[in-house]
C-alpha cells in the first residue's frame, strides 16, 4: 500500500542497511519517496540502492556513516544538505545495546552505547534542524524503546540511553511545535533483528520473549503510516505500553512483581 503524501519527499534514514531501517526504506520507496540511506556497511547500502531504484524508480543516495564519529556526521550531513534544498523526514534508527548486569558492563560498551544511541542521534538531528526550522516543515522520528519507559535488570545502560532519547525527543517536540516540525518517539518492544546477536549473546532473553517478539516489517509499517503526521508516540505492542503506564503509576509494586520475569535476560 502506497502513501501518497510521501511521494517525492526527501527522507533520511540512519542504520538503513538492515532490520527496521531497511524495512522503512523499502516502504518509503514503494510510496515514491527519495531516500538518503546511512549506515556503516556501504557495500550493503549500494546493493539496497540498486534494488530500490530498479523496483520503484526513485532516487536513492547512500553514504557510509558511523554516527558515533561526530566528524563523519558533520561531513556527511554537510554534503547531503548541499545536494537537497529540502529535508522532509529524518528517521534516527541506528542504535545498539548490550544486556549485562551493571557490574559486568565494560566502560567501552557504556561509551559505545551512549555515543551511538544518544550523542550520534542528537548530532544527526542537530544537523537538519536549522533547515527544517527555516523551511517550517519536517518530521523527526526517533526510534527509542519500551526500555526508555521501563528500566529492567541487565539493561541498565541501554535503558539509560533510551531514557535520554525520550527526554531529548520530548524537549525538541516543544521547541519545534511553532515551526510546523513534528517529532515522534517510536517505542517498540523486542524486535526480530540482528540487534539481539550483540545485545543478548547467551540467547536467553530472546527465548524468554519469543512469543512477544515483533517483526521488523510490522514496526516499519507503523512508522511509515505515521510519517508527516503530528504523532507524539508510537508504542508497540500496545499492551506492553500498558506496562509502562503501570510502572509510572505504581513503580514499587511493578518492580516487586515484575522483577523475576524482567530478569530473564
Amino acid at each position: 500500500m502506497t502513501i501518497e503524501r510521501l511521494k517525492n519527499k526527501n527522507i533520511i534514514i540512519t542504520g538503513a542497511s538492515s532490520g527496521i531501517g531497511l524495512s522503512i526504506a523499502s516502504l518509503c520507496a514503494e510510496s515514491g519517496a527519495n531516500l538518503v540511506l546511512l549506515a556503516r556497511r556501504l557495500d550493503i547500502l549500494e546493493q539496497i540502492k540498486q534494488d530500490l531504484e530498479e523496483r520503484f524508480s526513485v532516487n536513492v543516495q547512500v553514504y557510509r556513516l558511523d554516527i558515533s564519529n561526530l566528524e563523519e556526521v558533520k561531513a556527511v550531513f554537510s554534503k547531503l544538505l548541499k545536494e537537497h534544498s529540502t529535508i522532509d523526514v529524518l528517521v534516527n534508527n541506528a542504535g545498539f545495546g548490550v544486556f549485562r548486569a551493571a557490574h559486568e558492563v565494560s566502560m567501552e560498551d557504556v561509551k559505545g552505547m551512549f555515543d551511538v544511541n544518544v550523542v550520534g542521534l542528537i548530532a544527526c538531528t542537530t544537523s537538519v534542524l536549522p533547515l527544517m526550522r527555516q523551511q517550517r516543515k519536517g518530521h523527526i522520528i526517533n526510534i527509542a524503546s519500551q526500555a526508555g519507559k521501563i528500566a529492567t535488570p541487565k539493561s541498565s545502560v541501554y535503558s539509560a540511553t533510551k531514557h535520554a532519547v525520550l527526554g531529548y525527543t520530548n524537549s525538541i517536540r516543544m521547541e519545534l511545535s511553532d515551526f510546523n516540525v513534528s517529532v515522534t518517539a517510536v517505542n517498540p518492544g523486542p524486535i526480530e533483528t540482528d540487534f539481539h546477536s550483540i545485545a543478548d549473546e547467551s540467547g536467553n532473553y530472546v527465548k524468554s520473549v519469543e512469543r512477544f517478539i515483533l517483526k521488523p516489517d510490522f514496526v516499519a509499517r507503523k512508522v511509515v503510516d505515521k510519517m508527516l503526521t503530528n504523532t507524539r508516540e508510537i508504542n508497540l505492542p500496545r499492551w506492553m505500553n500498558a506496562g509502562s503506564i503501570l510502572f509510572a503509576l505504581f513503580p514499587g509494586l511493578f518492580e516487586r512483581v515484575g522483577k523475576k520475569a524482567l530478569n530473564k535476560k
